[in-house]
């Protein structure tokens, strides 16, 4: 069953190496809601890392479907502040690619973490994600729109992951759990190959 399971994991994590690209590699200037809403789903990276958030939100259940999303976003925006004021954050690159990878793992392996655990822990990765996306921000008028934005789409994507988990749970009470696990071992693979090309 864990070679069946992997097989599926594998293929897809192999099909998106060549795609791979870091959402944090400069924009130019990029101004304004839709480009800030633009930034999260430009990057593979983000888009895994999101993702993996909502459904390990949906795996746990109860009060951490709502509360562990929140905490991301919320702390993402004291992180985008961070990047806005030019404060220096090391290993950001790594940092981002290490969240798609225990992420991934935490739905792989369907851990359940108490909602307070799970909270510091996407906590401490929203950090990063939110300085990547601040340290690119405009300074101009459009900043605030733009932070909006990249919020808003977050929060969409985060809404994507804990609805797959849903879907997933609803089609077969045997091979739904199987489903999301295979798609957090190819977001962790993915991860892998990510963290390998931010070295």
């Amino acid at each position: 069953m864990t070679l069946r399971l992997l097989r599926p994991a594998l293929g897809l994590a192999a099909a998106l190496v060549p795609s791979i690209a870091f959402a944090h590699t400069g924009h130019g200037d990029t101004v304004g809601f839709a480009a800030g809403a633009g930034h999260p789903v430009d990057g593979l990276d983000h888009v895994l890392a999101m993702v993996m958030v909502g459904v390990f939100a949906f795996q746990l259940g109860g009060r951490a479907v709502w509360l562990v999303p929140a905490t991301f976003v919320g702390v993402m925006a004291a992180g985008g502040a961070l990047g806005m004021a030019g404060v220096n954050l090391p290993f950001v690159e790594t940092a981002i690619a290490l969240s798609v990878i225990v992420l991934g793992a935490a739905v792989a392996f369907g851990v359940k973490a108490p909602v307070a655990a799970a909270m510091a822990l996407v906590g401490a990765f929203a950090v990063f994600h939110g300085y990547a996306h601040g340290a690119e921000m405009p300074g101009a008028a459009g900043g605030a729109a733009y932070a909006a934005g990249f919020m808003l789409a977050t929060a969409a994507l985060h809404a994507l992951g804990v609805g797959f988990g849903a879907t997933c749970g609803q089609l077969a009470r045997i091979y739904g759990p199987l489903a999301t696990r295979a798609a957090g071992a190819a977001a962790g693979l993915a991860g892998v190959a990510i963290l390998v090309g931010a070295a």
